[in-house]
């Protein structure tokens, strides 16, 4: 059961509607607002980071010493999910598009970015990862990435699938899959229960709030804007120039 009271300060996992001046939300799905994180940029962390959380431990069963793949290391998810899997002791590879995002990968944790607009990414986790090929890779990309993320799948290795920009279907190669013994997983969090939501939370309350508290883990924010200017932060998001998140302030 929550321990929320009245006039507490909290973020909280949506089930959507987020573009209101008041929401309701069951009190399980929040978290307190974490030491040190201004009030506004911590509502850039409860999806994202409840969305890391769950498909890179519940889903991908990432374990400290292992190489995990983000593919868009400079989105809203991805920035959070570089920092996430460096704090849980991960090699962190990220892509990332152009020179200035990939340097931000880096500093968010990444101990080596690919730019996808200059770079073939299949060879350079290849090469980066002496050509075992990542353990845990998480993929915003769908049907169009699908055939090379098997490739870059490492023996015993999870693909994680919570995104869809490339098509909704790919082909897959099964003999690959299985001489890889290999995994294919694909998920979302916001059509799950109010149960398993409430799990979620929970264990991000308990495991990654920490990590917020101490640094390790902090909210990506690109720009502020004002409800009313809804319409021109879609345009920005559109313009593939955001690095992190866009927050619309009531």
């Amino acid at each position: 059961m929550s321990s929320r009271r009245v006039g507490d300060e909290v973020v909280a996992l949506l089930a959507g509607g987020g573009y209101a001046e008041q929401v309701v939300v069951p009190a399980a799905q929040t978290l307190p607002v974490p030491d040190g994180v201004d009030l506004l940029d911590a509502a850039a962390l409860p999806e994202a980071v409840c969305t890391a959380w769950t498909n890179l431990v519940d889903s991908g069963r990432l374990r400290s010493g292992e190489t995990l793949l983000v593919h868009g290391g400079s989105g809203g998810v991805g920035s959070v999910a570089v920092q996430l899997g460096a704090a849980l002791g991960a090699r962190v590879i990220a892509t990332a598009g152009g020179p200035e995002r990939t340097a931000r990968c880096r500093e968010l944790g990444a101990s080596a970015v690919v730019d996808h607009r200059s770079e073939d990414v299949v060879a350079a986790v290849r090469e980066a990862t002496d050509g075992r090929g990542a353990d845990v890779v998480l993929d915003v990309l769908g049907g169009g990435a699908l055939g090379d993320n098997v490739r870059l799948l490492a023996p015993g290795g999870r693909l994680v699938v919570i995104g869809l920009q490339q098509g909704r279907t790919g082909e897959l190669d099964l003999a690959r899959l299985m001489a890889r013994r290999a995994t294919v997983t694909g998920t979302t969090l916001r059509s799950r229960s109010v149960e398993e939501k409430a799990e979620v939370v929970s264990a991000v309350g308990e495991h990654v709030w920490p990590m917020v508290a101490d640094g390790r883990v902090r909210p990506v924010v690109h720009a502020r804007l004002p409800l009313d200017e809804a319409e021109a932060a879609h345009a920005l998001l559109d313009s593939g120039e955001v690095f992190g998140k866009v927050l619309l302030v009531p």
